[in-house]
């Protein structure tokens, strides 16, 4: 019988999965435009008015609102960037460890000559020479963080290039790409959702630095990042303005540590300590 997973994971599932109702729901419940300023609601603290439950900013705009909706982009940069974080590193590690060899090595070093690099600093730089764009910001934050990932995948498909079923599978005359699809990338997909629990916030994190240097979405949009460098400006006079952010930020980035955490145990009680083993020797 599956093993139910414990009350940790359960605790951050529902946790992440009231903070997404909030922000995708909670502003059109506030019945608040966030990018509309309220000129007879400067500055006003929490709980001051029953319209703005936790004060606006210098200009009246609602800081509950604009924090939710500024969940939005950020929650929504984060889960596509690591999403190409998970696809880049999966098929790259893979191939590394089903390919052995001269292969292998060669493609460990390149993530080696990689993580190297100061690849934050090449993103800002990348955001600063360049037009701003989405698109841009998603490839810059998914070529960030999936390096890590890679090297455990590539780990673990090593371990896998010598178990009976992938040696049966080459010995009935599979191809390359037919023992990855069919064999490999099915049992890596477990361990690469594990770890996406845990490159799932430092993408966000990410986004939410790059907001705060000015280098995410411009006024009026928000993100969490934008959010607390307007609130850093206020701080003596409005310091909820970055108190409100700064908790669903650090709630978020909470939320899906402990529940990658959660999952990897989980995993290793179920699988025998793979994901371990894989870190250990990536």
């Amino acid at each position: 019988m599956p093993r139910p997973p414990p009350p940790l994971v359960v605790a951050c599932l529902a946790t992440l999965g009231v903070l997404l109702v909030l922000v995708w729901i909670g502003p059109v419940l506030l019945g608040v435009d966030p990018h509309a300023p309220d000129w007879d609601a400067l500055s006003l603290p929490p709980l001051a008015d029953a319209a703005h439950p936790l004060g606006t900013d210098a200009i009246g705009r609602d800081v509950l609102a604009r924090s939710l909706v500024g969940g939005r982009l950020s929650l929504g940069i984060g889960v596509l960037a690591s999403a190409i974080a998970l696809a880049i590193g999966m098929a790259w590690g893979a191939v590394a460890g089903y390919a052995g060899g001269a292969v292998e090595r060669a493609m460990v070093r390149v993530l080696d000559v990689l993580s190297a690099l100061p690849f934050l600093l090449i993103v800002i730089l990348l955001l600063t020479l360049f037009e701003r764009s989405l698109w841009l910001m998603l490839a810059a934050i998914g070529g960030y963080v999936w390096i890590d990932l890679a090297r455990v995948v590539r780990a673990e498909a090593a371990r896998l290039r010598e178990t009976p079923f992938v040696l049966a599978a080459r010995a009935s005359g599979a191809r390359f790409d037919q023992v990855l699809r069919w064999h490999l990338v099915p049992n890596l997909l477990p361990i690469a959702l594990v770890y996406l629990g845990l490159i799932l916030p430092q993408a966000i994190l990410v986004e939410s630095f790059l907001g705060f240097l000015g280098l995410s979405v411009d006024e009026p949009s928000a993100s969490w990042g934008t959010l607390l460098a307007e609130g850093a400006q206020e701080l003596d006079t409005a310091p909820w303005t970055l108190l409100v952010p700064a908790v669903f930020l650090t709630a978020t980035l909470a939320a899906f540590q402990f529940l990658g955490d959660g999952l990897r145990d989980w995993l290793d009680v179920r699988g025998g300590g793979a994901l371990r083993d894989a870190a250990a020797t990536a």
